[in-house]
This record gives structure tokens, C-alpha cells and sequence, in this order.
């Protein structure tokens, strides 16, 4: 049976049961999951994933099947199928996992991740979490990155003093 590729985005009220019923039934109708996440978002929740849907399988029925389940009412859901055409993508293979951690600011993102278009370095994940703390907002960030062996060193070097002068502190870890 052939496949078409969609990202699947999910928003609903949080509930125990939700990724369940929702995996479930993406399992009956023969749909594989690829890449997936979930966050907690204010009140609501977001599932998203890469998936494989059988081509007899039309992404609007899809839509409706998954807004009509009894947990899903007034829930978001979004299919996109891939039209992008294949061409030649940055390496994926993670090389390097780094965390910055600190205070948070504007353009803060911004800044660090413009450090590795200087290194040719390829962010595979990333991932933003935003604390508040007695001392204020905390913003911890996560990248798993893609680094050429030889621009490694210089990479990492770059973007601690970023970070140190943004006031974060960074750690990382080779794949």
C-alpha cells in the first residue's frame, strides 16, 4: 500500500487520554507516525507529527474523524500534506546537544541561532522552555545541532561567548 506524507498538528484543552486517543485512532486507520511532539501550551495542548497516510486515505476525512472523537470537540486539527519537492537538505545526523540557560530577553533566539549559519552548522531540534522563577523568567533552550567535525571547535567556542554575553550559561555534549 503506498503512503502520503502530512504533518498533523492537534490543539485542544489538555486531558489525560488525549496523545491515547489520538494515536489510537491515527493506529486503526492505518496512519505510522514519524517525528513526533507534544506540549502543554496555556491550557491547551499541541500534539504534532510526521505521518505516513495510505493513499486511498483522503486528509480531509482524517481531519473530521479526529475532530469527531469525544475528547476532540472544538479541537484545532490541521493536516498539511508535503508538497515541498525533494531536493538536497543540511546533514541531520546530530552531532552536538547544547543547552543555554538564563535569564530571558528579547531577540535572545535570534541571536544565538544566527551564530551557527557562520559554521555551516544545521539545527535538527530545537526546543524553548520559558520558567518562571522568584527571580524572574528563566529561558532554557535546547538545540540539537548538526556541526562539521572541522568547525566544531570554533562553533561552540563562538556561541558560548554569545551566550555569556547574553547572560547565559551553555553546556553541550558530542554525539
Amino acid at each position: 500500500m503506498t503512503h502520503y506524507k502530512a504533518l498533523l498538528s492537534v490543539y485542544s484543552h489538555d486531558r489525560v487520554g488525549l496523545i491515547s486517543e489520538v494515536t489510537s485512532h491515527l493506529f486503526d486507520r492505518g496512519v505510522n507516525l514519524g517525528d513526533t511532539s507534544f506540549a502543554i501550551l496555556g491550557k491547551g495542548g499541541e500534539f504534532t507529527s510526521i505521518i505516513h497516510i495510505p493513499e486511498d486515505l483522503p486528509s480531509d476525512n482524517l481531519t473530521e474523524e479526529l475532530q469527531s472523537l469525544s475528547g476532540l470537540e472544538g479541537a484545532e486539527v490541521d493536516i498539511k500534506r508535503f508538497r515541498l519537492p525533494e531536493q538536497q537538505t543540511p546533514p541531520t545526523v546530530i552531532t552536538h546537544r547544547i543547552k543555554c540557560e538564563g535569564e530571558d530577553q528579547p531577540g535572545l533566539l535570534a541571536r544565538l541561532s544566527e551564530v551557527f549559519i557562520d559554521f555551516d552548522a544545521n539545527i535538527v531540534r530545537l526546543k524553548s522552555d520559558r520558567q518562571e522563577t522568584i527571580g524572574g523568567a528563566r529561558f532554557i533552550t535546547r538545540f540539537s545541532v548538526n556541526i562539521p567535525k572541522e568547525r566544531a571547535v570554533t562553533c561552540l567556542a563562538a556561541l558560548s561567548n554569545t551566550a555569556e554575553g547574553l547572560g547565559q550559561a551553555l553546556s553541550f555534549e558530542e554525539n
